[in-house]
């Protein structure tokens, strides 16, 4: 990710798209923050970010975008603007066109959650109607799948955890790709409580994909928050969990990044 490469693409879409606010947004994400997804799309590769929502119904510990209570720095500003259906579309379209088994997403780190912004990603709010327009896959962020840990971390306001069960379960049966951003803490994802609470998410919901990511949080201030609202034991080790994981359900897939929807089939296949 050469700066000089980069800036050679953000140059050349300056000329074909000079009035989209949402690529001047992008422009400084990669240049300022250095985003690397942000980068991406000026190189003409994998995954285009669709930052959208100035809000968001969690309150999340470790927000990247919006730090209120002064505890700690945001790493970024949040998006100042809710880009119109055509500047989001015109983004999307142009790296489809140009990128082989492109992805486009919602759900970055400089914005709030999309699904406050679903007037303009799609005719409705509901996630139903996004199903509708033809969202192809759904990642759900998660720190922890034991409610009363859930909710210590995102802080949700206006729903609860029974609701990311309802989506997720809606968009499998929908046939969608669904898949949990799954932020890791060693210490407490690895404890036999988090394990065995895991198996039985993933016993009742059989989704697609893990993305197993390291929580951008202070770890000591993590625990500390994460065993106020719950018992855990000693940990086993991050390494028995993946192998615990991926014996007992093989048809999941893991890895890291959004996968494009040319290997959504493939992937299961291969598990």
């Amino acid at each position: 990710m050469k700066p000089e490469d980069v800036m050679k693409g953000i140059k050349a879409l300056r000329k074909q798209i000079p009035s989209n606010r949402l690529r001047a947004h992008l422009e400084h994400c990669a240049m300022t923050y250095g985003c690397p997804a942000g980068k991406n799309f000026f190189l003409g590769r994998y995954e285009a970010p669709l930052p959208t929502s100035q809000s968001c119904n969690a309150r999340c510990l470790g927000c990247l975008s919006l730090q209120q209570e002064g505890a700690v720095s945001s790493s970024q500003e949040r998006i100042a603007f809710t880009p119109t259906p055509e500047e989001i579309s015109e983004i999307a379209i142009y790296h489809i066109h140009r990128v082989k088994a492109a992805v486009v997403s919602f759900g970055q780190g400089c914005e709030g959650d999309p699904l406050m912004a679903a007037d303009v990603i799609a005719p409705a709010i509901r996630l139903g109607n996004l199903i509708d327009a033809g969202m192809d896959s759904m990642r759900v962020s998660m720190n922890s799948v034991r409610k009363s840990c859930y909710e210590a971390y995102f802080r949700p306001k206006g729903y609860g955890f029974q609701d990311v069960e309802a989506s997720v379960d809606l968009a499998i049966s929908c046939g969608r790709h669904v898949a949990i951003n799954y932020l890791n803490c060693p210490g407490f994802t690895d404890t036999l409580e988090e394990v065995e609470a895991l198996i039985g998410f993933l016993s009742r919901h059989p989704l697609h994909f893990i993305q197993w990511r390291n929580l951008n949080f202070d770890p000591f201030r993590y625990l500390k928050e994460m065993h106020a609202a719950a018992t855990h034991s000693r940990p086993i080790g991050m390494k028995t969990v993946l192998e615990r994981i991926q014996e007992r359900f093989p048809a999941i897939s893991h890895g890291y990044f959004n996968p494009p929807k040319e290997r959504f089939y493939h992937q299961r296949m291969v598990q």
